[in-house]
């Protein structure tokens, strides 16, 4: 069982409205040179992350910090073993996109922070991204398919964008249509 609560927009029945406040919200540069408040941040995602077989990213947001700070599976993304290697994930600090290439392609797309849904997103095959890693030390980094559709839902909730923020189609469960249709059309 995680020891990390990763905040959702609803359970259960309702909105989780204190929850959606901080998802909902911006998150603020960490600074360059790091400090032990960062340390904790990028300490904090690291362990809540590695604790959950069922994520391939995680941000900072999520776990309620309000760092632009970024964990993501790089390889294995099939892999359930919880016991994660270090070069099997990687952390970003600050990550930037400094470049998207390809066609769009569509991918379903599910978020621990939006529970039972899924939702078709079009993401771009191949980015770049400037951040620092957990050193403070700048990188510059190619993504490639499914690991470049991850950062870049993951960068999304730095801006305070979800998935239920997209156009595409959703699947939701059958016995969940009513709680979910009453959702959105209150968006």
């Amino acid at each position: 069982m995680p020891i990390h609560k990763v905040l959702t927009l609803w359970n259960g029945e309702q909105l989780n409205e204190a929850d959606t406040r901080i998802l909902r919200t911006p998150c603020m540069e960490t600074p360059a040179l790091f400090d032990a408040a960062t340390r904790k941040a990028i300490r904090a995602l690291e362990e809540a992350f590695l604790e959950r077989a069922d994520a391939v990213g995680l941000a900072a947001p999520q776990i309620g910090i309000s760092r632009r700070i970024i964990a993501f599976r790089r390889r294995n993304f099939d892999d359930k073993d919880p016991i994660r290697r270090k070069e099997d994930y990687e952390i970003l600090v600050n990550p930037r996109i400094t470049q998207l290439r390809g066609e769009q392609v569509l991918g379903e797309e599910g978020c621990l922070s939006c529970p039972e849904i899924r939702v078709e997103i079009s993401r771009y095959p191949e980015i770049k991204v400037r951040a620092l890693d957990t050193e403070g030390k700048k990188v510059s980094k190619r993504y490639l398919d499914f690991a470049a559709r991850v950062v870049q839902h993951e960068m999304d909730h730095l801006d305070g964008k979800l998935i239920v923020d997209y156009d595409g189609d959703a699947y939701i469960p059958k016995k969940r249509q009513d709680f979910f249709e009453k959702l959105f059309q209150e968006k």
